[in-house]
């Protein structure tokens, strides 16, 4: 009798991994547990696939069901104001900084899962977990910093955003943020989880604007792999703090709460979460891990072509100085032309309506389990009003910013500070949940997992200790 893995259950007869899982534990299929892999018989297999069509609920497997929450949580990395980072640092270096894009990549992965693997196995989001294994006041303090970074981080993702659209449209800039954050907030609220994933999943392309508009520009390959690969390291200030920007802007808090989270929305939304055994968790990590590597990987391609553009562009065409993503975007135009310039300020627009629910949303779950509140986005908003309440007030709030004169880019440099603080206090406390036998019993994290993970701990607690110097003295990024 041959047995199927899930995976291949996928391949050879559409059946997207996720609805077998369902399958398996409503007793649908059959399944055989070996070495700690869960297989699928071919009897309970054939006589599946035997029932009438329209009782068969499996799809074919498209491209916006491959597309998970390690991916979505990817892009969403790729944020204006991270856009704005990486678009300073490509004009201000050219491609002196392109090799991060490499190797982050490892670090990235390595916390991502962690987070992740946190919520697959324990069922709680990240700061459920943290709370249990540390106590409530110190996890209080670090979601209360995370509150006030993310909102600022909202603030000036919605400017950016509005900026953008004044260029494309000639739109009223504050219209244009009232507009955004009306639907924003309307869409992660009112609209049902699976529909919202959905939307989110879409929202995802917008990074294309980026490889795009590399294409585009027409750069000297062979000059952007030698740069990509031959690390280059300068002692200078300048130099290592834009190393610290990168890092910052790259391994966010928000990304942590907001992973964890998602995994536990996806079991919600497909009722999956009781009666898993060794081997559905196994399978979940396996699938959770090729997704956060996606994911990813996307963030760091994004990341990569923006330095590509503005390297080739602005920094070769002596123009250095950017501090916002729409700066770039209208430098680009005159020189790179004006489809160029377009296509990156779609991006910038695309990207802020993926990242700022993120980062509404990793707010909302990390304090609504501090303070044992209904959350969950799978939940209505009557039954959860606290959850919701915070998306709406930061979101709002991170508007207000635009109103009222205050400068969002000045605003995200002290934010930049309590980012970096936060990451590096965060790091510590997730790779000890991650490791701890008694939590995550045989689901601990792998060899590979530690060494990256003890690696981007070092280098967060470093790049906060050169943020907080730059900041005491004064000296700005």
């Amino acid at each position: 009798m041959r047995l199927y893995t899930l995976k291949e259950l996928e391949k050879e007869f559409s059946i997207p991994w996720r609805y077998a899982r369902h399958l398996l534990l409503k007793d649908h299929l059959e399944s055989v547990v070996k070495d700690d892999r869960i297989f699928v018989t071919e009897a309970s297999l054939k006589d599946y696939l035997a029932k009438p069509p329209e009782e068969i609920k499996a799809k074919r497997v498209s491209f916006l069901k491959k597309i998970g929450p390690g991916i979505i949580t990817g892009a969403a990395d790729d944020d204006p104001s991270g856009i704005g980072t990486y678009s300073t640092v490509g004009a201000r270096f050219g491609l002196g900084l392109s090799w991060l894009a490499l190797y982050l990549l490892p670090l990235m992965t390595s916390v991502q899962e962690t987070c992740a693997r946190i919520g697959i196995v324990t069922g709680k989001g990240l700061a459920g977990a943290l709370k249990k294994k540390f106590g409530n006041t110190t996890v209080f303090i670090l979601v209360i910093l995370l509150l006030v970074a993310n909102t600022v981080n909202i603030g000036a993702d919605i400017g950016a955003m509005a900026a953008s659209a004044n260029m494309i449209t000639g739109i009223n800039y504050f219209l244009a943020a009232a507009v955004f954050t009306f639907a924003i907030i309307m869409l992660e609220v009112f609209v049902s989880y699976h529909r919202y994933a959905y939307i989110l999943r879409w929202l995802v392309l917008s990074l294309l604007a980026y490889l795009l508009t590399a294409l585009i520009i027409k750069p000297d390959w062979l000059a952007v792999a030698r740069a990509v690969v031959i690390p280059r390291i300068d002692f200078n200030l300048a130099f290592l703090t834009a190393n610290v920007a990168i890092l910052g802007t790259t391994i966010s808090p928000y990304l942590f709460f907001w992973q964890s989270s998602q995994e536990i929305e996806e079991e919600r939304d497909r009722k999956v979460l009781s009666d898993r055994h060794a081997a559905i968790i196994n399978e979940e990590v396996r699938v959770m891990r090729r997704d956060v590597i996606r994911g990813m990987s996307i963030a760091n391609l994004a990341f990569l072509f923006i330095i590509i553009t503005t390297a080739f562009v602005l920094f070769n065409n002596g123009i250095t100085e950017i501090a916002t993503a729409q700066q770039a975007a209208e430098a680009l135009k005159p020189l790179a032309g004006n489809f160029s310039g377009l296509i990156f300020t779609l991006g910038i627009v695309g990207t802020g309506m993926l990242a700022i629910p993120v980062l509404a949303g990793a707010s909302a779950y990390a304090i609504s389990e501090v303070l044992k509140w209904r959350e969950g986005l799978s939940l209505k908003f009557k039954k959860a009003h606290g959850f919701y309440g915070i998306i709406i007030v930061s979101t709002f709030v991170g508007m207000l910013m635009n109103f009222i004169g205050v400068n969002p880019i000045t605003a995200l440099y002290y934010t930049a500070v309590i980012n970096g603080l936060v990451a590096s206090v965060l790091l510590v406390f997730i790779f000890m949940i991650g490791n701890d036998r008694k939590i995550m019993g045989a689901h601990t994290n792998p060899v590979w997992v530690k060494i990256f993970g003890s690696i981007a701990t070092v280098f967060m607690g470093l790049s906060s200790l050169v943020l907080i110097g730059t900041f005491i003295f004064g000296i700005n990024r």
